[in-house]
């Protein structure tokens, strides 16, 4: 097999989507018969951090892995992808405030995470997408993906499954105001909470909480837009309750609706990954 010739018909699966369950002796195969270089890895990133009194702190590890359960099933068989274990302990230094919050530094999930990309690396695999779960470590993934772009040689892109694109009528359930200010255990969050894990929920506890934001989007041109200004925030900067947003509105039907959708639109992120791969291989 020449270095741009694709894998055969019978080199294009593996035994499972989970990289754990796969064995040394089907990664050193799929070295040599081409599976690996056409694989895409996926490194799921998440928080275990307080999300307001009415919710658990595993909100974001329990949202992103119901959207990878949700989308397994949506990706198609040829299109060759590997889920790395789930990274749940992360960046949540502006929740250390609240008690339970579990947080590593910067520098220890940039080593972290640039180390487990180098291991996909050396594993012959050329391909990574970082999939998040949590706003507060947006910034860290991109120093990551560069960092593995250089030292590696991987291609490596970043997503959230709250950046992924959903349809309008998906949208629709939530207002613009709740969409731009419920950004921490809001009505979203809560709603998803419902679908995936209602038995943590305690809406007895959740509120309609207002964000600072709002004042300052009332106030000022500039500081109050959402995007010419960014401050350093810990989260009571917003509220005091550590929660933003109309929780006590969400219902699980509102959340079944986002995790199919976020679902649908991952899928689809891996087949145009694949793709684009396989014409830049070509």
């Amino acid at each position: 097999m020449t270095a741009h010739s694709k894998p055969s018909s019978s080199a294009t699966t593996w035994p499972s989507r989970h990289w754990a369950e796969v064995s040394a002796h089907d990664f050193a195969l799929a070295q040599t018969n081409g599976l690996a270089a056409q694989t895409i890895a996926v490194l799921p990133v998440a928080a275990v951090e307080q999300h307001g009194p009415h919710l658990p702190l595993s909100v974001d590890a329990t949202l992103l892995q119901g959207v990878i359960d949700a989308a397994l099933p949506q990706i198609p068989a040829d299109v060759p992808v590997l889920f790395l274990p789930p990274q749940n302990i992360g960046f949540s230094t502006e929740h250390t405030n609240f008690p339970g919050t579990l947080t590593l530094s910067p520098a220890t999930i940039i080593a972290l995470w640039t180390e487990l990309g180098a291991c996909v690396a050396r594993a012959g695999i050329k391909k990574l997408l970082l999939l998040n779960g949590h706003g507060g470590q947006v910034s860290v993934m991109d120093i990551v993906a560069r960092e593995l772009r250089m030292q590696h040689g991987l291609m490596v892109y970043s997503s959230s499954w709250f950046s992924l694109p959903l349809p309008d009528e998906v949208n629709a359930q939530f207002s613009a105001h709740e969409h731009r200010f419920g950004i921490h255990a809001g009505q979203i969050e809560t709603s998803m909470m419902l679908h995936l894990s209602p038995e943590t929920v305690h809406m007895e506890r959740a509120q309609n909480w207002r964000s600072t934001s709002q004042d300052r989007a009332e106030k000022f041109a500039i500081l109050g837009n959402g995007r010419s200004a960014k401050m350093g925030w810990a989260i009571e900067d917003y509220n005091a309750s550590g929660a933003v947003g109309e929780s006590n509105a969400a219902t699980a039907e509102k959340g079944e609706r986002v995790v199919n959708a976020a679902a649908t639109s991952l899928a689809r992120l891996l087949e145009e990954l694949h793709a684009l791969q396989s014409s830049v291989q070509s």
